[in-house]
């Protein structure tokens, strides 16, 4: 028959080792109070999402709309810069902004204004992108309001998030070309400001892309007033107040190599006023009326080229190549035009021009 073992009682450093070996075998809980179901709890707890599938549903159409530019914020005006680009238009008119201002202290905000995300640590979050002249009624409104009036603190607005900076010009354009048409001076001068800030590859690309609808005319014209702007538009005061056909005959001055000229008679500080300042201008075009007419030079001799002169009594041929033969018909005369170096600038500048001509007084 087998012995048996007697049992003995642990001693107290024999419960010791035990209990050590125990604590480094068991992971130790976050909460020395916390029984481990109540972490699991926990865990399922932080896990659980309380928000039904609609409402899940409904906010992920909500970040869709903002992400698109569908939610009408009410921004703070002075988290908004109204300068964070240059403006298409040049000048407010007084009267329309008072009538502007009016409106809105009785009807309030029709028509929001929009802006972009802009970078920097400055509290201005947002850059102005259509709504300038809203935005500025709106600003003065709070001032003549107080600070003590909430009333005009804050505007409506949408935010978009244009992906370049010819998108950013082109919406401005647009908006503005919807809302209150521009000069042409303003196009020609906005379109030159782009190319020159890299927007768009030059001032012919910014026309084509930022007036897409305009007809061909319209878009020629735009050019010449970019010319202007390129040219004259620092020494100008008053660009704006130039009229269509007056503007088409200084551009076709430009050409023809009037610059100088023009800035000299311009840095004289005489043009004080719309008409003195036009009077300047309008006196160098008169002086360049009785010039020849500057040619292109230079580039690969032309073959065929009929030579300069009259070819019988109905053709004339001009040293740049140009061919103008005349004719007539019952309902009156023709000239009709041909050449390799005839541009749309250049007949609407013609055209202008012939009509100066027809319109001068007679001596």
């Amino acid at each position: 028959m087998a012995k048996r073992r007697r049992l003995e009682a642990p001693s107290t450093a024999d419960m010791d080792k035990i209990e050590e070996e125990f604590r480094r075998e068991t992971p130790a809980r976050p909460s020395a109070g916390a029984a481990p179901i109540a972490q699991v709890a926990a865990d399922a707890a932080a896990a659980f999402d309380p928000i039904d599938p609609e409402a899940r549903a409904a906010l992920a159409k909500l970040q869709t709309a903002e992400e698109k530019g569908l939610l009408l914020l009410d921004l703070p005006l002075d988290v908004i810069d109204p300068d964070a680009m240059i403006r298409d238009r040049s000048m407010l008119d007084q009267a329309e902004m008072t009538e502007l201002q009016i409106s809105i202290a009785a009807n309030g905000l029709r028509l929001p204004i929009e802006v972009f995300e802009v970078a920097g640590e400055g509290p201005q979050k947002y850059g102005l992108l259509s709504g300038y002249r809203r935005f500025r009624a709106v600003q003065n409104l709070r001032a003549l309001r107080g600070a003590e009036d909430t009333t005009f603190s804050t505007i409506k607005a949408i935010l978009r998030r244009p992906q370049a900076d010819a998108d950013r010009f082109a919406a401005m354009v647009e908006e503005n070309e919807v809302r209150a048409s521009l000069s042409h001076y303003e196009r020609g001068r906005i379109a030159v400001i782009a190319a020159q800030q890299g927007a768009f590859a030059n001032a012919e690309a910014a026309v084509e892309a930022m007036f897409p609808v305009a007809s061909k005319a319209k878009r020629s014209k735009i050019r010449s007033f970019a010319l202007i702007f390129e040219e004259l538009g620092d020494l100008l005061v008053f660009a704006e107040t130039i009229r269509e056909k007056d503007g088409l005959r200084l551009a076709m001055a430009l050409r023809q190599g009037g610059e100088a000229r023009f800035r000299e008679v311009l840095g004289t500080g005489q043009g004080t006023d719309p008409a003195s300042e036009w009077a300047l201008l309008e006196a160098v075009l008169d002086e360049m009326a009785d010039l020849p007419k500057v040619t292109r030079k230079g580039g690969r001799p032309r073959i065929n080229v009929p030579k300069p002169g009259w070819h019988g009594d109905d053709t004339l041929v001009l040293s740049n190549g140009i061919k103008l033969r005349k004719d007539s018909d019952s309902h009156g005369y023709l000239i009709r035009l041909s050449g390799k170096e005839l541009s749309p600038d250049l007949i609407d500048s013609l055209m202008e021009e012939i009509r100066h001509l027809l319109e001068r007084p007679k001596l």
